[in-house]
């Protein structure tokens, strides 16, 4: 429920953005925090950009704290922050990683290892957080998939399987939990400014984008904003291309 502060309206409660320290969580992140939202900012290995991220969504004036966990091995020190501050209104499961090869020389640790980040960690904190939203009938669960989960890529049949899942695990919970007042929906971004971008040549592909360049982190961020707002409350159980009209 949305109450006033100094004006504006604020959101209130709790989000947890999963890869907070950069790219598209940073920009998450702070503007959950723009809307009013308090804000777990996860880390993996970058401590440093994560802190810049908690400065920043504190100078927003709300509340953050930075979390670290390797999700390659666990999400207990998410869960157990999730139980800290008494349960979220919002889980942002964004963290991601990329182990590229052709499948026909991939090997099942390339392939696992994916999978387990970008998607057995995205299920094991929804399962988490879904259990105070059906408490408190109401929340919202955004998973950034990706356009490669939608349409493939050759070369990263692990990313694409992986976001793939999240696109399954998203219609099913959005089914499974939306009479209870919580939204479960995607945001599938293209080609953005990213650390995992970095190097890549965009003459290769820029005319294949009617919007002609690629996106920024701020830009996918606005929309998972909206989704985690009570605007978006009739909206669930969908998948919104963040892509400058590449698959229109």
């Amino acid at each position: 429920m949305a109450e006033r502060d100094g004006g504006r309206a604020r959101r209130g409660g709790w989000a947890l953005v999963t890869g907070g320290s950069k790219g598209i969580g940073a920009a998450t992140a702070v503007a959950l925090a723009g809307a009013g939202r308090d804000v777990l900012v996860h880390f993996g290995a970058d401590r440093d950009g994560g802190e810049r991220t908690v400065d920043a969504c504190r100078s927003r004036g709300v509340d953050a704290r930075l979390v670290g966990a390797d999700l390659r091995e666990t999400v207990e020190p998410l869960t157990e922050a999730i139980d800290d501050v008494g349960g979220l209104e919002v889980l942002v499961n964004n963290a991601g990683v990329t182990a590229d090869g052709l499948a026909m020389s991939m090997s099942d640790e390339a392939f696992a290892l994916t999978v387990r980040v970008n998607l057995t960690a995205a299920f094991a904190l929804s399962r988490a957080a879904v259990r105070g939203m059906l408490r408190r009938r109401g929340g919202r669960i955004v998973n950034i998939t990706s356009v490669v989960g939608l349409h493939g890529n050759a070369g990263q049949a692990n990313y694409a399987a992986s976001k793939a899942g999240l696109v399954g695990l998203t219609k099913t919970l959005a089914r499974e939990v939306g009479r209870r007042g919580i939204t479960v929906n995607a945001v599938a971004p293209g080609f953005i400014r990213t650390g995992m971008t970095e190097g890549v040549d965009d003459a290769g592909f820029l005319d294949r984008i009617p919007a002609g360049r690629l996106g920024a982190p701020e830009e996918v961020a606005d929309v998972v904003s909206f989704l985690c707002s009570d605007e978006a409350g009739y909206v669930n159980g969908a998948v919104v291309q963040v892509d400058g009209g590449l698959f229109a």
